[in-house]
């Protein structure tokens, strides 16, 4: 009998949980060959999550396990601290909201047990019921980071994977503190097959992702996984270098020709000033976004803390 470890990251989620956990149950309790455990973590939630969780602990004492964090560290901490606990053969990482439809179970397990997969991932074939501009810049994400990026990631994939123990070994191998799943799933390899299904609403709560951390997230990924910004600001120092040799050849040159002309062009000097000035600090800037990536990972402070665990 394998085991299935199910790994489920959670904030502000006391509505959710309730519903959530007999939901898949009822799929697991048709799956007779898996002997099933939930680790649930609490991302420092300020609600009633833990509660929640320490009463499906009590009522399943040997196969709901929870871990809370002394605060809140972010869903891929969260996801991280999961992947550590979970013993299983096979590890499925779900949210709390349902929008992970629990009925792809069986069918992942059938995939892995196969022997022909490694890892078995979901994506979303349409975002119904989402913002239509938080769709636009999420599409727009994945075309351009698979553009500058070597690590490929599937437009639409979700953390809703189901992985063998090997290639749950290989991503908690990877230890840096800033962290990029999609990007971090993709980048250990192992075969993967991708299973399509439309979007499905949360069953309570909200999400507590805004449209700014959501950009926050994607530069992340982006920094994680790419130098194309640093690229882009190597470009355009040189063409700035270029453009000021070129303009300075340009005085001299008139100057030669006819010493007495009049200076000229007070306002667009102090334009081309301003410009040169702000590609200055943009550059200066992505370089300071990757210097701080470093010394956040040479401080070696943990991923998490955890206040409790059962």
């Amino acid at each position: 009998m394998k085991t299935l470890s199910i790994i489920v990251p959670c904030y502000e989620e006391e509505d959710a949980l309730p519903l959530f956990y007999p939901a898949v149950k009822k799929v697991l309790d048709t799956m007779k060959d898996i002997k099933p455990e939930f680790w649930f973590v609490n991302d420092g939630s300020s609600d009633n999550t833990l509660a929640e969780m320490k009463k499906l602990h009590k009522a399943n004492p040997d196969e709901a396990h929870y871990i809370s964090f002394s605060r809140n560290f972010g869903k891929e901490s969260a996801l991280y601290a999961g992947l550590q606990a979970s013993t299983g053969d096979y590890v499925v990482v779900m949210d709390a909201d349902l929008q992970d439809p629990p009925k792809f179970l069986p069918e992942m397990v059938k995939y892995l047990e196969s022997g022909k997969y490694d890892c078995v991932g979901t994506r979303r074939v349409d975002r119904k019921g989402e913002a239509k501009i938080k769709s636009f810049f999420s599409n727009a994400f994945y075309g351009f980071i698979n553009h500058i990026s070597k690590t490929q990631i599937v437009s639409g994939a979700r953390d809703f994977r189901m992985m063998t123990r090997q290639m749950v070994n290989a991503v908690l191998s990877m230890k840096e503190y800033s962290r990029f799943s999609k990007g971090i799933f993709s980048w250990v390899g192992f075969k993967t097959k991708y299973l399509d299904y439309h979007n499905v609403e949360r069953v309570a709560g909200k999400s507590d992702w805004s449209t700014l951390q959501l950009f926050k997230y994607a530069f992340s990924g982006i920094a994680d996984f790419s130098q194309a910004p640093l690229n882009i600001a190597v470009w355009l120092g040189g063409v700035s270098s270029i453009l000021s040799i070129i303009g300075l050849i340009v005085v001299l040159v008139r100057h030669i020709i006819n010493p007495a002309s009049a200076v000229f062009g007070w306002a667009s000097t102090i334009s081309i000033i301003l410009l040169i000035g702000g590609l200055q600090l943009l550059c200066i800037g992505i370089i300071g976004r990757y210097i701080g990536k470093i010394f956040l990972q040479v401080k070696n402070r943990p991923i998490y803390i955890v206040k409790e665990k059962a």
